[in-house]
């Protein structure tokens, strides 16, 4: 019991302090709110007071600075106004101008349009003029016209003829009169200069034949190299041939070494490298070393020493013929003339031989007799290019001769000793006349007459075989071939189709030296009679 009533009086006493505690603190809470409210009260009226001078300070502040702006913008409005003032002035000023350039404008446009109205106004009058006068022509012309019939048909009736059968009559007498004389006058012409050009032409040819001779010469197709002894065809053929291999690739030719005793054949077509390799292997055979860089060594040299000595030869021709300032770039081509054949004649010889009789016949006829043995000797240059280029010789002769500046006279000698271009000088048809008395000469070219003739009768009879052909004429000692064909048959495309078989069977079947042009002429006549 004591323990409880202990125990009791503990509790009321802690509930006791509590409550006091309690009791302290709200009262302590309630005294600082007290405290803080007060306090705040007076910040507060501090912060007003604050506030209100701040808003005092800014007010002043924007005051002046809104009446600074509204200073400030009412001088930018009035220089802009300035501003604007002028620009406006300006505008009026050009504004102005422009009215004042566009009446100037419209002052010339209305004197102008007055002007064309006036023109108008004349050409109006002009054209009233011209009709009223080609009226009172017409009116002439028809008063003639009703004179001159009055007056033919007055002179019908004299005449008992019309106008048209008088014309004619007069016209008979006045042509049958002059015709008389002229055919008299052209007939005593024409007989007085043929008697004259055939004497005069005999007499130039036999004096040209009589001053010249010239030697034969026969084409060789291959050459001979003489041989110290046999032993020495095994060492030109060498080991396994490579020396005889070598030659033949580098001469361009064919080396033939048969049981002839010491003799060696270079056969070749090409007459220049042919000579070339018979000079390189007498050369090889003098110096005993052969072999393929020794060959190849005296061949370059041999080559050098052949060029220069085919100038050499040039320069003596034009001098023999007593020619000067020939070009020097065609001296080599004169001398590999020498080493070219045309039907076993030398073409050198031959050239030598047109040059001396063009110069007796132009001497002859009073002509430049320098001028015609230039011409002559020239007109198968040529023929030194054929074989290495494309095209024949006259075409390649006339563009060595422009190439090399030669004279207009010597150019068409070349392009017509042939026919291929009219002649238009008097030395053109001498060196036609010289070549071919130089060619028909007894003994100068290898092909007989029966044989050239018989090379033509081929070349014609290949022609009639075609379909369409009329007729065939071989030219220009075969040289130019021309054939005609119906014109109901054959069309402009079967032409060209027929010459392209045609020559392409004269290439197959023929062997002739040259070329031979082939011509397919096909020509359409339209023919009305008018009643």
């Amino acid at each position: 019991m004591t323990n409880f009533t202990m125990l009791a009086d503990g509790g009321v006493n802690t509930l006791v302090a509590v409550i006091i505690g309690i009791a302290c603190l709200i009262i302590g809470l309630f005294g600082g709110a007290v405290a803080y409210f007060f306090l705040s009260k007076k910040r507060l009226e501090n912060a007003n007071k604050s506030s209100e001078k701040l808003i005092s300070e800014a007010t002043l502040k924007s005051e002046k600075i809104i009446n600074d702006a509204k200073k400030e913008g009412k001088d930018i409005v009035d220089q802009l106004r300035r501003g604007a003032e002028v620009d406006i002035n300006e505008k009026k000023a050009e504004i102005r101008d422009h009215e004042n350039k566009l009446s100037q404008r419209q002052e010339g446009l209305d004197k102008r349009e007055l002007q064309l109205s006036n023109r108008e106004e004349q050409l109006e009058n002009k054209r009233e003029e011209l009709n009223q006068r080609i009226e009172a022509l017409d009116l002439k012309d028809k008063e003639l016209q009703v004179k001159l019939d009055s007056i033919i048909t007055e002179l019908q009736k004299v005449a008992s003829l019309t106008m048209e059968e008088a014309r004619k009559q007069i016209m008979k007498r006045v042509e049958e009169k002059e015709m008389k004389r002229i055919a008299l006058y052209k007939e005593q012409v024409e007989e007085e200069a043929a008697s004259q050009a055939e004497e005069k032409a005999k007499r130039l040819l036999a004096n040209a034949c009589e001053k010249y001779a010239q030697d034969v010469s026969n084409e060789r197709l291959t050459s001979s190299v003489t041989l110290p002894s046999d032993e020495m065809k095994g060492r030109i053929i060498g080991r396994e041939g490579r020396n005889i291999k070598s030659m033949e690739s580098l001469f361009g030719v064919s080396l033939i070494i048969d049981d002839t005793p010491e003799i060696i054949t270079v056969s070749c077509f090409d007459p220049i490298r042919r000579e070339k390799a018979r000079l390189t292997l007498e050369a090889l055979i003098r110096d005993g070393r052969i072999q393929p860089g020794r060959i190849e060594e005296i061949y370059n040299k041999v080559s050098k020493e052949f060029d220069e000595n085919l100038r050499k030869i040039g320069e003596q021709t034009v001098y023999k013929l007593g020619l000067s300032r020939i070009n020097p770039g065609l001296l080599p081509y004169i001398g590999r003339l020498k080493y070219r054949t045309s039907f076993g004649q030398n073409v050198l010889d031959h050239s030598i031989q047109v040059a001396y009789l063009t110069g007796v016949m132009a001497a002859e006829l009073g002509q430049d007799v320098f001028l015609a043995k230039r011409a002559g000797l020239l007109h198968d240059i040529g023929k030194a290019v054929d074989a290495e280029q494309e095209g024949s010789h006259v075409s390649l002769g006339a563009e060595l001769a422009k190439k090399h500046g030669e004279n207009e006279v010597v150019i068409n000698a070349i392009e017509s000793h042939h026919g291929d271009v009219p002649k238009k000088h008097i030395i053109s048809e001498l060196v036609t006349a010289a070549d071919t008395l130089s060619a028909a000469r007894p003994g100068a070219r290898s092909e007989t007459l029966e044989t050239y003739i018989k090379r033509l009768e081929q070349l014609e009879a290949i022609c009639r075989n075609y379909p369409g052909v009329q007729s065939s004429y071989a030219l220009q000692s075969g040289r130019d071939l021309r054939i005609m064909v119906l014109p109901d048959k054959i069309s402009d495309e079967d032409a060209k189709a027929i010459a392209i078989q045609i020559r392409d069977q004269i290439e197959s079947e023929m062997q002739y030296p040259g070329q031979i042009k082939v011509s397919v002429i096909r020509e359409t006549r339209a023919v009305e009679i008018a009643k």
